[in-house]
This record gives C-alpha cells, sequence and structure tokens, in this order.
C-alpha cells in the first residue's frame, strides 16, 4: 500500500495516464478526439481529388516523424484481419555515419505500389490488376492458386504467403477506405502523422512505365527493376554509408521441396530423351523412363500450390510469365511423351517441346533478378543436374565427366563474397558438405563401378541425391533482396 489508501498498482496507472507520449497527446491536441473534428486532420493525409492524367497514389513517408513506434503494423493486421504471423507493413532500422557523429532511423513500409509491379508481370493466373485510375496494385485472392512466384519477383519482400488460405496476400492501400475519402489505417493510426497518401506523376516510355525514384529510400533493393512509387522525405540527409540495420543477416530462403525434386527429374527425363535420338540411346528405358521421370517429377510440382484445383488457370498469364510458359510447354511435352510410348515419329517433337519447357523453367529464376539465379549459374546447373543422371543410365563415363565439371562450377560460388557464398559456408554448411560427398560419392563409382554390380545401383542413388542436395541449396541459398528490418542479435548461426 501506499499513500491515500492506493495500492502500488494504483500509482503506476496514474503515472502512465500523465505520460505526454505522441499517442497520449493524439486525441488531445485533435478537439479530444472526436471525428468531426479529426476529420480535416485525416483531409491533409489524403489527396482530396483523384489522380489526374500520368498520376496515381503512393505513400509518403516523412523519416523526420517516423518512431518505430508500430502503430502502423497494428492497425494494418487489425483493420485487415491478419492471421497472426502475417504482416502486410513492417518497421525497420537504417544505420549509418560514424563513430563520431552515428546516424540511425527508423522506417516503416509497406507495398509501394510500383509504376512496373514484378508480381503482377510474374503472376501465371493473373492474380494481380493495377487499377487504370488510382495505380493501386491489388492482389484478388479469388484467382490465386498460391505458386509464390509473385514473392520471388518482388525484390521488396512484399507479398506474404498464407499457409491457412494456401494464397498470398498483400497491402492494397485500404482502397475501399480511399474510394469514400478515408485515410489507410496506417495513414489514420499514426500518431505523428508520418505516413499519407499523395498523387505521383508516372510517365510511359518506349521500355514501360517510369516513377520518380529520386525520393525512394537510398537503403533499400535498387527501384530500376520495378519502379515504386513510395517517396521517402527528410530535411536530412542520408549519408553516403547508411545501411539497412539487417543487410549483413544471413537468412536462409524456404527450400520448396516439391520444386527441388520436379527441377531434379524433370531435367534428367528431358535430357535422356534428347540422349535417346543420339548414338547414346538406350534401347529399353528409352521408352518409358522420360515418361515415367516427368510423371513424378509433374506430380510432386503439384504439392507446391496451395490451391492445386486452380492451376488450370495457369494459361492465362502466357503473354508474360515465363511461369505459365514452362507450365503449358510441360504439359504438351508430358502428352506428347506419352505418344511417343507407342509411336517413335513423336520423339523429336517431344524432345523439342521438353527443352524449350527447360529453357522457361530457367528463365523463371532468372527474371526473379537475383544474383545468385542470374542466368550463367541456373543454365548450367539445370542442364547440367539432367545431363549427369541421364548419362548416368547411359554411358557412366561420360556421366563422370560432365559431373566433375559440375561439382568443379560449383566449387567456383563458394570463394567470393556473395550472400549465396556466405550462406553455403555458413548456416548451410552441413548440407553444403552433404551435397560435395555425395558428388564425390557418385563420380567414384562413375569411374570404377561395374553396370551389373549393386555398387552401379547405388552409384546412381548418389548421383540423384546429390543433385536433390544441390537443388535444394540452389533454394536455401538465394540472396533475397528485402526492405530494412530490425537489427539482428548477436547469435551464431546454425547449420543446416
Amino acid at each position: 500500500m501506499v499513500a491515500d489508501g492506493k495500492t502500488i498498482i494504483d500509482a503506476y496507472l496514474e503515472e502512465q495516464r500523465r505520460l505526454q507520449t505522441p499517442v497520449a497527446r493524439f486525441p488531445g491536441t485533435h478537439g479530444g478526439g472526436t471525428a468531426p473534428a479529426l476529420a480535416p486532420v485525416y483531409r491533409d493525409l489524403i489527396p482530396l481529388t483523384a489522380p489526374g492524367p500520368g498520376e496515381q497514389y503512393a505513400f509518403e513517408v516523412d523519416l523526420d516523424a517516423c518512431t518505430g513506434c508500430k502503430a502502423c503494423v497494428a492497425a494494418c493486421h487489425s483493420l485487415n484481419g491478419l492471421d497472426d504471423s502475417e504482416a502486410w507493413r513492417d518497421t525497420g532500422v537504417i544505420l549509418g555515419g560514424t563513430p563520431a557523429a552515428p546516424y540511425q532511423q527508423t522506417v516503416t513500409t509497406a507495398c509501394h505500389h510500383c509504376a512496373d509491379p514484378g508480381c503482377l508481370e510474374g503472376c501465371p493466373v493473373l492474380a494481380y490488376e493495377k487499377d487504370p485510375r488510382t495505380g493501386i496494385v491489388r492482389h484478388l485472392d479469388d484467382q490465386c492458386i498460391g505458386c509464390q512466384y509473385c514473392i520471388l519477383k518482388c525484390p521488396y519482400d512484399v507479398p506474404k504467403y498464407n499457409e491457412r488460405l494456401g494464397i498470398v496476400r498483400k497491402c492494397d492501400m485500404c482502397h475501399q477506405r480511399l474510394a469514400h475519402g478515408e485515410a489507410p489505417a496506417c495513414v489514420q493510426a499514426c500518431p505523428t502523422h508520418a505516413i499519407r497518401i499523395v498523387a505521383v506523376s508516372v510517365t510511359r516510355t518506349a521500355g514501360g512505365p517510369c516513377a520518380d525514384t529520386s525520393h525512394f529510400l537510398a537503403a533499400a533493393p535498387d527501384p530500376a527493376f520495378t519502379q515504386p512509387t513510395t517517396r521517402y522525405v527528410s530535411r536530412l540527409p542520408l549519408p553516403a554509408d547508411a545501411h539497412a540495420a539487417d543487410a549483413h543477416a544471413l537468412r536462409p530462403q524456404p527450400p520448396h521441396w516439391p520444386l527441388v525434386v520436379m527441377l531434379t527429374l524433370l531435367p534428367s527425363a528431358i535430357v535422356f530423351q534428347i540422349l535417346s535420338l543420339t548414338p547414346f540411346a538406350v534401347a529399353v528405358p528409352a521408352r518409358w523412363l522420360p515418361w515415367a521421370t516427368g510423371l513424378a517429377g509433374l506430380a510432386a510440382a503439384t504439392f507446391h500450390l496451395g490451391r492445386p484445383l486452380r492451376a488450370w488457370r495457369v494459361f492465362l498469364g502466357l503473354q508474360h510469365s515465363w511461369f505459365s510458359r514452362e507450365a503449358v510447354l510441360f504439359g504438351l511435352w508430358f502428352g506428347i511423351t506419352a505418344l511417343a510410348l507407342s509411336e517413335p515419329f513423336f520423339r523429336p517433337l517431344a524432345a523439342l517441346t521438353g527443352f524449350a519447357g527447360l529453357l522457361c523453367s530457367v528463365m523463371i529464376y532468372v527474371d526473379t533478378h537475383r544474383a545468385a539465379w542470374r542466368l550463367a549459374q541456373t543454365l548450367p546447373r539445370f542442364f547440367g543436374t539432367g545431363a549427369v543422371l541421364a548419362l548416368a543410365v547411359a554411358t557412366p563415363r561420360a556421366a563422370a565427366f560432365v559431373l566433375t565439371a559440375k561439382l568443379l562450377f560449383e566449387l567456383t560460388t563458394l570463394r567470393d563474397r556473395s550472400t549465396a557464398a556466405q550462406l553455403l559456408r555458413g548456416p548451410l554448411r552441413r548440407a553444403t558438405h552433404l551435397r560435395f560427398a555425395l558428388g564425390a560419392a557418385a563420380l567414384c563409382g562413375l569411374l570404377y563401378g561395374s553396370e551389373e554390380s549393386v555398387i552401379y545401383y547405388m552409384t546412381l542413388s548418389a548421383a540423384l541425391a546429390g543433385e536433390l542436395a544441390e537443388r535444394y541449396l540452389f533454394f536455401r541459398s538465394v540472396d533475397a533482396p528485402k526492405m530494412p528490418g530490425q537489427p539482428q542479435p548477436a547469435t551464431g548461426s546454425t547449420p543446416a
């Protein structure tokens, strides 16, 4: 008990009521928080008219006013009814300066409603649309099949996969509220008015839509890819060495096991089919092995979709999505390969279709603009896997040569200072060691094993397991650009 019969809890509560935080000052500053008194305040935070020709809505963030309180995060989560682990708006920290004059800035981020959105361009089922009047990039939940390709295409980590619903969701700038003259949840909840909606210019060029990115965040990923429209303003210039607080954090990415299996089996089936048209052909397996292997690979791919029963829509994005092109070509390839089982006339057509589909598989990842998935890395890996596994059945000595070249190629990626190399040497080092151990075991079996012995089948198993491990590392070690996040604790990394 304290004086006047009050408990210590009563004293603490009274002290909290006297604290003059931005949230506490807000209702007192604006007429007691009544809706009529606040209406003029919120009107200043959104445009009073719709965007004109060549304009669209965009977020504007005042860095000087942002305190990182996460009121915007909580409001967005509450108004949109997000799941516990789901967030469409995040806060982060930017660091820089010198020991004598350090710099630290909190920043709030959400969807940038890009002028040329990568999520929209890559979606195979047209589950994204960019409103022609407001420029808001919306996700159409009922169209989504949960392939998650938009997550790979977005350089800002905006789309979020919801496992419960089996779809991706993202910020839509609370377009329903804007349509009725109300500010979005994050804008209305910010106690310091650090977020507002503005109209920005978007020009049309020969290369596509182009937004003024001079006010984009300097510590964020390169805006040249998607042309984000968010404006970050400050009266103080960012230091030249400004960087995200978590810029050096090593984050292994999801393994995508169904894609690991698909992108190991399908290349081997297609390359084997191509080999069946050459002097390396094998009489009996060449007739059924590509079809059976392809069936297993395509079946595995369906487990990657959150809503596989809606996958028939995948042809809708043929005009712009490599994912759509891959799916359609592999579907054709599978059908033609089934015909080739009884009619050899279809074998060249099946091989050509499969080759084109595999090229589309390569471009799916190249088109994400991630350094670890550039063409010079992805093309040799995919076709190399197919050549190793196909030749291991047809001509083991040739397979040994290709596997040696592929292992040496993979070793070169471990020597640089890229994010992928650091992940392979750090958190993923156990998986890296396993991959090369399996590769070395397969190489020894290919060179010295006999095709009539048990060692031959053990060699094939080691080669397959090694390529599965390599494809696992392909997904887990990719560099994943994102907006600045929170500082990471100084803890040891956990090997995978």
